[in-house]
């Protein structure tokens, strides 16, 4: 049975954030990179669960020995903004284009909007292909609000500039540890592994 879980990801910032979620789950894991496995995804789904599982499928296809991949696509929607950036979070602006210019494009954007209209949530669904190629897929959500500036260095992308439902600070501010208990990101893999430890 495998004990390596491979994540469809060159993200350090995600795999490390995955390593802290399951961390003590007795489990290696590794990105596509470390794996071996070089592709360039077309993410053309229209939601998070369908590029969840585009990016995972295309991993798991490009293996030679069948392994667990995981795949997780996730994103920040502003209410105020039609739900934008969405499924191009990662895209806003140009890929290449810094977090700290897509953030103060953002608080831009929402210049004079009360707080009570800077709604927003981080999504991830999560999509996981096992060896013998089933599939599963799951999604959670941290609820919030924008705020006026960036604030904190924890964390990455979008981080700074939301503000979780019930604190006073940025998600870019807490602790891994906390930040991994409350956000989109740890509840939906822990919803995952729940799922998924028993095949493992």
């Amino acid at each position: 049975m495998s004990k390596r879980i491979i994540v469809a990801s060159g993200n350090e910032g995600k795999i490390r954030e995955i390593n802290e979620i399951m961390s003590a789950k007795d489990v290696e894991i590794v990105s596509m990179k470390a794996a071996g496995i070089v592709l360039d995804i077309v993410e053309d789904g229209t939601s998070f669960k369908e590029n969840a599982l585009i990016k995972a499928k295309a991993v798991w296809d490009a293996l030679n020995e069948k392994e667990i991949v995981l795949a997780d696509d996730s994103g920040l929607e502003v209410d105020y903004l039609n739900k934008e950036p969405g499924i191009y979070s990662a895209r806003y602006m140009g890929e290449d284009t810094p977090y700290s210019i897509k953030n103060a494009k953002i608080i831009e954007r929402l210049d004079g909007v009360p707080k009570e209209e800077r709604t927003g949530r981080f999504v991830c669904a999560v999509a996981a292909v096992l060896p013998d190629g089933e599939e599963i897929i799951v999604q959670e959500t941290m609820e919030g609000y924008i705020g006026y500036e960036e604030r904190g260095t924890n964390g990455f992308g979008y981080d700074p500039i939301f503000r979780p439902e019930g604190y006073e600070c940025s998600s870019g501010e807490l602790p891994m540890e906390e930040k991994n208990e409350i956000s989109h990101r740890g509840k939906a893999f822990r919803k995952m592994w729940s799922v998924i430890k028993d095949r493992i």
